[in-house]
């Protein structure tokens, strides 16, 4: 046997010999030929039925078969691997991979993007292959129903699904076909647990108006900056819009209402507020960026401000997390802009946020 043949199996007997991820870091990536959409799981919920959809996904059981029932923006079923042939009767639809399972109830809720098992109606522990997704709360179903997941990236795809054609039972005119299942490692938050020395980036912000570069100090607030950074490496800023300008005061902007490639991101599942770090020492003066917040100190979440001039009023009432050192001319053209309420009369958009 040649040298390189033996290499090649022994690289593949290695590879094979490798421990699995265990199923908190890992996804389920289901491809349907109206988008994909991922969900995580839940072992500590419902481990049988966890490793049951680990293993059928792996065997590829999923791949070709369909969403075959739904109610418009309430749950999309599917995974009979009746459906994955396309003669299948409609009357059968719905019938297959079933009575597998005993049921693994627990207090995970069916929330909006909770994954679930289906089982036989007024059959307890006929679980199965079949598993629907919620797109909207389902409280009758909590702890009749063995919930799993979580959809994590693509809840615009899963309410899309609910939405075909139906008839009154819910049986789709035409099944949405589900391309294949892959199980992948689990996408991992950027800067999540950065050290300070690793959030000290500069960041270019290219804007209808021009560029603007800012410097991060993490010092001041080291979570506002791991979670800018966050939303620039993601791409989540791009094609936002600068919604508020008020004269003498605040440049506002890094919504995603209004961006251009549509509300919804797939970094939508790491956005969420933040705890206040207000600082007696920085001041909100020209350049200065701040975050956006409600009333509630503890609010923010990705919007965010320039400064245009002095403001002690936000003084150690916004939390300050960086500061401009390049694109004051920017903020001038800003300040020329015409505005309606505040709003200005024409898209100003945050083209790319980028790292330096």
């Amino acid at each position: 046997m040649g040298s390189s043949i033996l290499t090649v199996i022994l690289s593949a007997a290695a590879l094979f010999a490798q421990p699995q991820l265990p199923p908190t870091e890992l996804e389920a990536v289901v491809t349907t030929e109206m988008g994909t959409f991922r969900f995580e799981f839940a072992p500590d919920k419902a481990p049988k039925h966890v490793a049951h959809f680990l293993k059928l996904a792996r065997e590829g059981y999923y791949d070709g078969s369909a969403f075959h029932r739904v109610v418009a923006r309430g749950i999309i079923q599917g995974g009979d691997p009746l459906l994955r042939n396309p003669k299948t009767p409609k009357n059968l639809w719905g019938s297959g991979g079933l009575n597998l399972l005993a049921g693994e109830y627990s207090d995970l809720k069916h929330d909006r993007g909770i994954v679930s098992t289906v089982r036989i109606p007024n059959k307890a522990d006929s679980d199965g292959s079949q598993f629907f997704v919620c797109v909207s709360p389902q409280a009758v179903l909590d702890g009749q129903f063995s919930a799993f997941g979580r959809v994590t990236e693509g809840m615009d795809v899963v309410e899309k699904i609910s939405q075909v054609p139906a008839g009154e039972n819910g049986i789709t005119e035409k099944p949405v076909r589900i391309q294949k299942v892959i199980i992948e490692k689990k996408k991992v938050e950027p800067f999540l647990n950065a050290p300070i020395e690793e959030l000290k980036k500069t960041v270019t912000l290219k804007t209808t108006l021009g560029e603007i570069k800012l410097q991060m100090d993490p010092q001041l607030a080291p979570n506002h900056v791991r979670n800018f950074l966050k939303l620039v490496a993601t791409g989540w800023l791009d094609s936002t819009v600068f919604h508020r300008i008020v004269k003498d005061f605040v440049v506002q902007g890094g919504m995603g209402e209004g961006r251009s490639t549509g509300d919804t991101h797939t970094a939508d599942r790491w956005v969420r507020t933040l705890k206040a770090e207000f600082s007696k020492e920085a001041k909100h003066t020209r350049g200065i960026v701040s975050m956006a917040r409600g009333q509630d100190p503890d609010s923010a979440d990705t919007s965010f401000f320039l400064m245009l001039a002095a403001a002690p009023h936000l003084d150690n009432n916004y939390t300050i997390f960086a500061h401009m050192i390049s694109g004051l001319e920017v903020l001038a053209a800003f300040e020329k802009e015409e505005v309606e309420a505040e709003k200005p009369k024409r898209r100003i958009e945050l083209i790319t946020a980028t790292i330096d």
